[in-house]
């Protein structure tokens, strides 16, 4: 016996708002999962807190390049909160000055690094073959030439100029950036989603710059945080040889190369910008370790 089912007996076909579940991109769910992490956070405010400490103390401090050959170096006070170096100069003036210059050599220089290296990884390793064999032939011969001969000759080939500094630096410091990129980047592209944008017809560049880049940004950001201090060094190292920052501006590396010069005799010259340095460098490694948990897709959990 057959028995027919009217249309009102059929379950509803219609789902209510409440019922969808909704979507969300791969940077809002990166935030939610920054937010657990308490380390990162307080690296990200440190950070932050150190940059606008930076780039608006000095407008209410003592001038970072007065002089007081009477005074010399004295200890902390009231007239000088961390002091003064042999010159007589105030310390947390030229502390705070000299975090805009070392800050900005770090982003600018390593920006440049990201986005070169970024580039020339992903394009080796998307396209493989001989093109991959051949870009990375020469990033083996540039890791061969000694980098800081090479900035030395971009720097006295191009002036010594503040600005140049930056993209010089940035332009030998790329060179891991691209290997750790292009190793991702031949992982990620075995992968089914790629292989289903290929299916559709999407164009190579649009695959590599919306859904290999974006997947592999864990081990970038996280060697990134890395980089942003070995940049700092590196002035330091440059600015000590006479061809980065130039007296009477100073930085963080050029100072601590001072204090460790006169450490025995005036130990509050190493402490103050060698304590303020490793700040720096622990929040940038709490947070770039945050942000490798958090943009890595598989490591979320529902």
């Amino acid at each position: 016996m057959r028995t027919s089912l009217s249309p009102e007996s059929l379950p509803s076909a219609e789902i209510t708002p409440e019922q969808l579940e909704q979507g969300t991109s791969l940077w809002s769910d990166a935030w939610h999962r920054l937010r657990k992490n308490r380390l990162a956070i307080a690296g990200g405010v440190i950070l932050v807190a150190l940059a606008l400490l930076c780039a608006f103390g000095p407008l209410f401090s003592q001038s970072y390049s007065d002089q007081n050959l009477d005074l010399g170096a004295t200890p902390p006070s009231a007239a000088h909160w961390l002091g003064t170096d042999t010159l007589g100069r105030d310390l947390f003036a030229r502390l705070l000055y000299g975090g805009r210059i070392s800050l900005m050599v770090g982003l600018v220089a390593t920006f440049v690094a990201l986005v070169i290296g970024v580039t020339y990884g992903a394009v080796a390793g998307f396209f493989g073959g001989k093109t991959d064999a051949v870009m990375m032939r020469l990033v083996d011969i540039l890791y061969a030439l000694p980098f800081t001969v090479f900035v030395i000759l971009l720097m006295v080939f191009f002036g010594r100029n503040i600005y140049l500094l930056f993209l010089a630096i940035g332009a030998v410091e790329w060179l891991t950036m691209a290997r750790i990129v292009r190793g991702q980047i031949l992982s990620i592209k075995k992968m089914e989603y790629i292989e289903a944008a290929r299916s559709l017809g999407l164009g190579k560049r649009r695959i590599i710059f919306r859904h290999m880049i974006p997947n592999a940004l864990g081990p970038v950001i996280v060697y990134t945080t890395l980089t942003i201090p070995a940049v700092m060094l590196l002035e330091a190292f440059l600015s000590f040889l006479g061809l980065g920052v130039q007296p009477p501006m100073s930085s963080w590396g050029v100072l601590i190369k001072d204090g460790a010069e006169k450490m025995e005799e005036f130990p509050w010259l190493l402490i103050f910008p060698g304590g303020l340095f490793s700040l720096t460098l622990f929040s940038l490694n709490f947070l770039g370790d945050g942000l490798r948990d958090a943009l890595d897709v598989r490591s979320a959990k529902d």
